[in-house]
């Protein structure tokens, strides 16, 4: 019953409730109708009993009453009473002759009146109680419904709440009860989770910003002193590059964060997929290109763009000698390559930022684990997803429809 709403539950429960209620009222009036009944025939065969007794009295002769009363439900006899049967309430006294042997006068009262009244009481209470349990089930199911309708507004808008978009409240009720606090609490603690965000997003901004500046004038520095040390520089510059690029993923996910609105725009995304793939040639990977033409998506060129690049260098990271680039219409972007492939457990994790896989991290030294999740960033900031093809015979398979 626990997996039942809280509305169905209500309604069960009142409805069971007043059907053992009910129950118990029905039992309760017909044992008092069947004992009131019951208590007046005995009552009236009493009465008639003791009218009976007295008229002896008053005639005092045993051959006017013995067998001869003109009431058919008072018998006299010299013996034991007749056996008028279960349907019938009697009263007996014993009469003394004097003389002679002593008198038994027995009246009877049918129950039959007590009978005919259970008897119409009963079709009454069979429509009568599931009628009245309908009405009540209906009636609470209304209320709650009623009740818990702020409760469901509140449910629903708190679903639309995602990290990209803390500045919705909830709505408050205009009730002053439990409900109406509760919604006070969930706004309460949504303006201080975007608060938190806010400084988290600003920090990081500020943080990639400050590491710009210096970082590109190490560059120059190092750029200009390689003649001196050309080895030593090689190595350096390879790692302000590096710190480079971190600190460009840093801010592009800050503003993926922030939730920036798209510049939006016609783009043509089989060349822009085939203009990142031609980037990548060059190295020991063969790129392959399957385009299909006039697949025009809506969104910004340059987030589209960094990402197919980071998806064709993720693959081309992990290739053993081929990766292919496919653009489909309506939005599909398919970059595969020969390579390890993705274990199934690590399909959704590899999408984590700063993830690396272990068997990754051998081979794998220019990646920083932030391309696939800046990737996927991007696709979900177009409507879009990014997953994991599943159930390949070799390599990895990551696709990007646009157009869900």
């Amino acid at each position: 019953m626990s997996r039942l709403s809280v509305r169905l539950r209500a309604a069960l429960v009142a409805t069971a409730v007043v059907a053992l209620a009910l129950g118990a009222v029905a039992a309760v009036l017909a044992w008092t109708l069947t004992s009131s009944f019951t208590a007046s025939a005995s009552a009236d065969a009493e009465r008639r009993a003791t009218q009976a007794a007295t008229l002896f009295g008053v005639q005092g002769s045993v051959s006017m009453l013995e067998g001869g009363t003109p009431d058919p439900d008072v018998q006299v006899t010299t013996q034991t009473g007749p056996d008028w049967g279960a349907g019938y309430a009697t009263a007996t006294h014993t009469v003394s002759t004097g003389a002679g042997p002593s008198l038994t006068i027995q009246a009877r009262s049918s129950l039959t009146p007590a009978r005919d009244a259970l008897t119409a009481l009963r079709p009454m209470l069979y429509v009568g109680i599931p009628t009245l349990l309908l009405v009540v089930g209906g009636v609470t199911w209304l209320l709650v419904g009623r009740a818990l309708a702020p409760v469901s507004a509140m449910r629903a808008t708190f679903a639309d709440i995602t990290a990209r978009d803390l500045h919705q409240r909830v709505p408050i009720p205009r009730s002053r009860d439990e409900v109406n606090r509760l919604a006070r609490t969930l706004n309460a603690t949504l303006d201080r989770l975007e608060h938190a965000m806010e400084r988290h997003k600003r920090f990081v901004a500020d943080a990639a910003h400050e590491l710009r500046s210096p970082i590109a004038t190490l560059r120059t520095r190092l750029e200009l002193g390689r003649r001196e040390a050309p080895a030593l520089t090689r190595e350096a510059l390879t790692d302000v590059v590096r710190l480079q690029g971190l600190a460009a993923d840093l801010l592009l996910l800050a503003r993926l964060d922030a939730g920036e609105p798209l510049r939006a725009e016609e783009v043509d995304l089989g060349q822009v997929a085939t203009e990142e793939a031609l980037k990548s040639r060059g190295r020991d990977v063969s790129i392959n290109l399957d385009i299909a033409t006039d697949v025009v998506v809506a969104g910004s060129r340059s987030q589209l763009g960094r990402m197919v690049a980071n998806l064709v260098d993720n693959a081309v990271r992990h290739a053993a000698s081929a990766v292919t680039v496919r653009v489909a219409a309506p939005g599909t972007v398919e970059v595969s390559d020969d390579g390890p492939g993705i274990p199934a457990e690590h399909r959704e994790s590899v999408f984590g930022r700063f993830t690396r896989l272990d068997e990754a991290r051998a081979r794998d030294a220019g990646g920083s684990g932030l391309g696939l999740a800046i990737a996927r960033d991007i696709a979900q900031a177009h409507g879009g997803t990014l997953s994991v093809v599943p159930d390949r015979s070799e390599g990895a398979c990551l696709r990007a429809d646009l157009c869900c």
